[in-house]
C-alpha cells in the first residue's frame, strides 16, 4: 500500500473523510456508506484509503457509529482518526461553541471510543481551539489519554503557528488538520513552514475546494436545500462564477493530464510535501475510486509552475467561511 507518514504514524496516501456519510451535504444512505468504507479497506493493495477521518460532532455522533459499524472485524486494517471540542457541525453559518477543558477532553475521549466500538483510538484531535482555555491544559489533558493508551498520537485542527509552538512543548503533535487546496492556500504564509519546523504532519481537509474543484457543481442550484454550503460564501453570489471560471482553467490542465479535476487537484497537494496527507471526503465507491486515482497522476515542475501561474494563491473570491466560522480558526 502507498503510506506517508504523519510525525510517528504510518498512513495511508489519501485518507477518507466520513462527514459526508452523516448528511452534512445533503442525504446520505448509511448501506452505501459502509460499503464505500469497505471498498476503500478492500484496496489497500492497489493504494487504498484506509486512514479514516471522523469526528464526534459530524452527525452529533452518527458518523463515528456509522464507523464503528463498518470497522467491525476490520480495526487492524485502518487508521481511525477522530475529533472532539465542538459541540455540534454549523449548517447554519453561525458560531459553534467550542470546549477545550481537561475535563471535557476525558469525557468526549471515552464516548467516541462507544461510539466506534474500539479500545484506542489512533490520531485524537481537538476539532477547535478553545480560545478560552489555555492550550497546553488541552494538550495536557490529551496528553494524560495517551499515557493510558486511550489514544496513541495527537493532533490539533486549525491551529495557529503559535498555538502549535505551545502545544509542541507540552506533547509531540502528530498532526495538524486545517483547510487547505487549490481554492484555500493560506496555510502556505505561516503554517506549512511551522509544521515542517516542528516535524507536525499535514492533513488538508476539504482537499477539492468543497467539491468545487471537481466541476460538479456549475450552479448554485446544485447544491441540496440543506447543504451547508450554501451558507459558505464562496458559492455565493458574483463569486460563484468568478470562480466556476478559475475550475474551468484546472480543468483543461486535467485533460491534458488525462485525469479528471479532482485528481489533478488531490496530486497537487501530494506534490507540495511528503508529509501532506489529503483526506477528500465522499459516501459513493465511485468518488472513492476517483479520488485514489491521483496517486497515479504525476505532475512534472513544469506543471506546478503552470498551475500556481493559472490560480495563484488568493486567485478564488470569497472567503472560505462565513464571518462568525472565520472567527474560529487559526487562534
Amino acid at each position: 500500500m502507498k503510506t506517508r507518514k504523519l510525525g510517528n504514524l504510518t498512513v495511508s496516501s489519501i485518507g477518507l473523510g466520513c462527514m459526508g456519510m452523516s448528511g452534512m451535504y445533503g442525504s446520505a444512505d448509511e448501506q452505501e456508506a459502509i460499503a464505500t468504507i469497505h471498498k476503500a479497506i478492500e484496496l489497500t493493495i492497489q493504494g487504498g484509503a484506509t486512514f479514516l477521518d471522523t469526528a464526534d460532532a459530524y452527525g452529533v455522533g452518527h458518523n463515528e457509529e456509522l464507523i464503528g459499524k463498518a470497522i467491525r472485524g476490520k480495526r487492524t486494517q485502518v487508521v481511525i482518526a477522530t475529533k472532539f471540542g465542538l459541540a455540534s457541525t454549523s449548517k447554519d453559518g453561525k458560531a459553534m461553541p467550542v470546549n477545550g477543558k481537561p475535563e471535557y477532553v476525558r469525557q468526549a475521549c471515552e464516548a467516541s471510543l462507544r461510539r466506534l466500538g474500539i479500545d484506542t483510538i489512533d490520531l485524537y484531535y481537538q476539532h477547535r481551539v478553545d480560545p478560552n482555555v489555555p492550550i497546553e491544559d488541552t494538550v495536557g489533558a490529551m496528553a494524560e489519554l495517551v499515557k493510558e493508551g486511550k489514544v496513541k498520537y495527537i493532533g490539533l485542527s486549525e491551529a495557529s503557528a503559535k498555538t502549535l509552538h505551545r502545544a509542541s512543548k507540552v506533547h509531540p503533535i502528530t498532526a495538524l488538520q486545517s483547510e487547505y487546496s487549490l481554492w484555500s492556500r493560506d496555510v502556505e504564509t505561516e503554517i506549512l513552514p511551522t509544521c515542517k519546523e516542528l516535524g507536525i504532519g499535514f492533513v488538508p481537509w476539504s482537499p477539492l475546494g468543497r467539491g468545487f474543484l471537481t466541476g460538479q457543481i456549475q450552479k448554485f442550484e446544485d447544491l441540496a436545500p440543506d447543504d451547508w454550503r450554501r451558507n459558505s460564501p464562496r458559492f455565493q453570489g458574483d463569486n460563484f462564477q468568478h470562480n466556476l471560471n478559475l475550475v474551468t482553467l484546472v480543468q483543461k490542465i486535467a485533460v491534458e493530464k488525462n485525469c479528471s479535476p479532482a485528481q489533478l487537484a488531490l496530486a497537487w497537494l501530494l506534490a507540495q510535501d511528503e508529509n501532506i496527507v489529503p483526506i477528500p471526503g465522499t459516501k459513493r465507491i465511485s468518488y472513492l475510486l476517483e479520488n485514489l486515482g491521483a496517486l497515479d497522476v504525476q505532475l512534472s515542475d513544469e506543471d506546478l509552475t503552470r498551475i500556481d501561474t493559472i490560480v495563484p494563491r488568493g486567485a478564488f473570491s470569497g472567503e472560505r467561511y462565513p464571518a462568525a466560522l472565520m472567527q474560529m480558526v487559526n487562534i
